[in-house]
């Protein structure tokens, strides 16, 4: 038998007149603990709710620390709900030889959100309980102690945070998955300004550990092609890529800027022979872009490598990376998956392998021929960007691919020009549900041609001295490409907005919490 034991005498609930005459058959079994200050030391045994399965725990004692989701009291019993992360499981507790009213009273009155310390025996159920993950089995409450108690009054309700809801703009499974009219929803704005509730929904839980899962996935399979991941700075002392764009700070008696990608010091490595490298760090764009998929700091996913003949070695190594995130979540993470589509019921995610990849002219003659008007140098729209997606979608059933051969005049003057049309270039972006979520090239690794495209681009060559002359002691044909880690979550489960998968939000409007 497990021991659960109050670092002091517990606290007892205010009982009601009647009950305070009887005798507490239960009294030591439940209370209030004091703060936990680090006291004592135990040898007791800990359970988590996702390690519990009929099979292996029906008839034994376990001992969990979790949340109280819900309570419910109903005279003589109480049932409650408790919530590890994701995961919940039924509590009940009846009144009996052993179990006080005092006691039923006490698990009934706990409020939401709080955390206790519950011992009790596993037991099977006849019929499944829906509402909670583990359908079949439930714990019979022994000892129940609070360890830090919630407010009475939360800022809005779990369950309600949980209720399907409609996403502007995108597609649902079927007509069965539309949100009730009679159902509570919380809106995005409430829930960002109680983000810490907010993210306790088994939505928000699921959908940070998949955002988990991409980072890990993303240096798996870097780490296994010989990439090696680096730290850039974050402060640069000049605003080279776009000055309009970069936030200014104070940096002791001069000016720094927050770095918008680590794209030159990832070049600087090529140069320094880490011939792949790769970086999950901070990004910052001073952008007053208040969409569905802008950030002022988000999570850039980067990478370069060198290659031995063409860009399109660089493109075969990020094909193989996406298939391998999307076949990875998938295949991984199919329970943490399924918990966001009970809540944001999106058609599942297609690719292909090898991945769908076009060049920007067979995008654009697509357009056209779905009744576009553009000038064959125009960079693609938001607009067009989705319709592109939609008329690939149903021609090659994926929501995947890579556009290839981006027109010159709409990239950076890093980006190497095509070799055979000088108005085209040797870059890409890659597309998930007709939404831009990487952009790359090869870059320029000639300092003499470099400067003659800094200066096309009226760029002040004395602002970028140091990543110019990092090329004059030679440098490796290379490329590479930034990818905006929100987006490509956002997009993966089709949740509509960027601000649903950044736990913090930053963006022109929100810098709290």
């Amino acid at each position: 038998m497990l021991e659960l034991v109050p670092e002091t005498n517990p606290v007892p609930i205010e009982m009601a007149d009647e009950a305070k005459n009887e005798v507490d058959v239960s009294a030591g079994l439940y209370g209030v603990e004091p703060i936990n200050q680090s006291q004592t030391k135990t040898n007791r045994v800990w359970t988590r709710i996702d390690e519990l399965s009929a099979a292996k725990h029906t008839g034994k004692t376990v001992l969990l620390r979790a949340r109280v989701h819900n309570t419910r009291g109903t005279g003589k019993q109480a049932f409650l709900v408790l919530r590890q992360r994701f995961v919940t499981l039924q509590g009940v507790i009846f009144v009996g030889p052993a179990v006080s009213k005092q006691m039923v009273k006490f698990v009934a009155s706990l409020s939401k959100e709080s955390f206790v310390d519950v011992e009790g025996t596993i037991v099977g159920v006849p019929t499944p309980i829906e509402s909670c993950t583990l359908h079949d089995i439930e714990l019979h409450v022994t000892k129940i102690f609070t360890v830090s108690s919630a407010m009475p009054r939360l800022p809005f309700s779990l369950d309600d945070a949980t209720n399907v809801e409609p996403l502007e703009g995108v597609e649902t499974t079927n007509s069965n998955s539309e949100p009730e009219d009679n159902l509570i929803r919380v809106g995005l704005d409430t829930r960002l300004d109680n983000r810490v509730i907010d993210l306790r929904t088994t939505t928000n839980q699921a959908i940070y550990r998949l955002q988990s899962a991409v980072c890990l996935l993303f240096r798996e399979f870097l780490t296994s092609q010989n990439f090696i991941e680096i730290h850039s700075p974050k402060i640069i002392g000049t605003a080279s890529e776009s000055g309009a764009n970069v936030f200014a700070v104070t940096y002791f008696k001069q000016q720094a800027y927050l770095a918008q990608s680590p794209q030159f010091y990832k070049q600087m490595a090529m140069c320094a022979d880490f011939e792949r490298v790769f970086e999950i760090a901070p990004v910052f764009r001073a952008e007053d872009s208040n969409t569905h998929r802008h950030l002022t700091e988000f999570v850039g996913l980067d990478l370069e490598m060198a290659f031995y003949e063409h860009y399109h070695e660089v493109l075969d190594m990020l094909d193989k990376l996406f298939v391998f995130i999307f076949k990875g979540l998938r295949d991984r993470y199919a329970n943490e998956i399924k918990a966001v589509q009970r809540q944001f019921p999106v058609p599942e995610f297609k690719f292909l392998e090898p991945s769908l990849r076009i060049t920007f002219k067979e995008g654009v003659a697509m357009l056209r021929e779905a009744g576009i008007e553009m000038d064959d140098y125009d960079d693609l729209s938001t607009a067009n960007e989705k319709l592109l997606g939609k008329l690939i979608k149903a021609k090659y059933d994926t929501d995947f691919y890579m556009l290839d051969k981006f027109p010159t005049a709409v990239r950076p003057f890093y980006t190497m020009p095509d070799p055979s049309d000088p108005n085209y270039s040797n870059s890409y972006d890659l597309f998930m549900r007709g939404e831009e979520i990487l952009s790359g090239a090869q870059r320029v690794h000639d300092p003499v041609l470099l400067e003659e495209r800094a200066k096309e681009k009226h760029i002040e060559i004395s602002s970028i001295q140091p990543y110019v002359d990092a090329f004059k002691y030679g440098a490796p044909p290379h490329g590479g490409g930034g990818i905006g880690l929100e987006r490509v979550l956002m997009l993966y489960l089709g949740l509509g907005n960027i601000r649903r998968t950044s736990m913090f939000p930053r963006d022109p409007k929100r810098v709290a919490p």
